[in-house]
C-alpha cells in the first residue's frame, strides 16, 4: 500500500498507512461488508489483505475503537459496534442530573408524518430541497417529569419504511431502530446550542408557561460514511437537569 491516497476532487493527500487502512475499513463497514455485531477478520488476516504490518492494522483498529465504530473483546475478537439502548444513551444522550449523574429518559411519540424539507432542513441533511422527510415529534421525560420536546427529521429516501408507534412509550432508542431495521449506524453527531423561548405547544407539553427559557440542542447525526441521516431539534427544560458533553 502506498504512503499516499487520492481523495475526491483530484487532490492528493499524504496519510500514514494506518489512516489509509482505517479509511478502507470504514468504507467496508459503511458498505455493509461487516454487519453490526459481526466479527472482523483477525489483525493477521487484515495485514495480509492490505499488505501492511500487523502493527499498522492495530493502530487503525485502535482509531476505529476510539471512534466507537468497533468493539474489541479480549480473547474473542473485534466486532462492528452494535447499538443497544444503554449504549446509545451513554454515547449520545447529554442531559444529566445537576450533580452529573446519568438520567435515563422515557419517551412518548406524539406524531409522525411525511413532509417536504424546508431549505434549512435540506441544508442540514445534505438533501435536495424537494426531498421528503419523516417528521417525528415526541416528548422525553426525566425522573417522571416532561423535560424535552423533540422534533426528528429523517430523509424518506434513506429509511423509506421508518415507523414508530404514536401515543405509547418508546421501548427502544431511535439509533437502535436505525441500525436494526435499516443497517444504519450513527457514529457521530454535531450539536449547536441556543437559548430559546418556549412556544405555546412546547409549554403545554412540558408544563411550562409560554415564553419560558429552554435550551435548544440542534443535532445532525451522521452514519459510518459521514452521511447526515437525522436532524434532531430538542427543546430542553433545564430547571432540574444539565447539558454535559465530554471534550477530548
Amino acid at each position: 500500500m502506498s504512503n499516499e491516497t487520492t481523495v475526491s476532487g483530484g487532490h492528493t493527500e499524504y496519510l500514514p498507512l494506518y489512516a489509509q487502512v482505517k479509511t478502507l475499513l470504514v468504507k467496508r463497514i459503511g458498505a455493509g461488508s461487516w454487519k453490526p455485531g459481526q466479527m472482523l477478520p483477525s489483525e493477521y488476516e487484515l495485514a495480509a489483505e492490505y499488505n501492511v504490518s500487523q502493527g499498522t492494522v492495530r493502530k487503525a483498529l485502535n482509531a476505529l475503537e476510539a471512534d466507537r465504530m468497533i468493539v474489541r473483546r479480549q480473547g474473542v475478537g473485534t466486532f462492528v459496534a452494535r447499538h443497544s439502548r444503554d449504549r446509545a444513551l451513554y454515547q449520545f444522550f447529554r442531559m444529566v442530573e445537576p450533580d452529573g449523574s446519568r438520567i435515563i429518559p422515557a419517551s412518548v411519540v406524539l406524531s409522525q408524518r411525511i413532509q417536504r424539507a424546508t431549505r434549512d432542513q435540506a441544508s442540514d441533511l445534505g438533501v435536495d430541497s424537494s426531498a421528503m422527510l419523516h417528521a417525528i415529534t415526541r416528548v422525553r421525560s426525566l425522573n417522571g417529569k416532561p423535560a424535552i420536546f423533540e422534533r426528528i427529521y429523517v430523509p424518506v429516501d434513506v429509511m423509506p419504511d421508518l415507523s414508530v408507534e404514536a401515543h405509547s412509550p418508546m421501548d427502544e432508542e431511535m439509533y437502535v431502530i436505525y441500525q436494526e431495521k435499516f443497517g444504519i449506524s450513527i457514529v457521530r453527531v454535531i450539536e449547536r446550542l441556543a437559548a430559546v423561548a418556549a412556544t405555546a405547544e412546547e409549554a403545554k407539553r412540558l408544563g411550562l408557561k409560554a415564553g419560558m427559557p429552554l435550551l435548544e440542542v440542534h443535532r445532525v447525526a451522521t452514519d459510518v460514511g459521514g452521511q447526515p441521516v437525522e436532524l434532531r431539534i430538542s427543546r430542553c427544560d433545564t430547571r432540574r437537569c444539565r447539558y454535559a458533553a465530554e471534550v477530548l
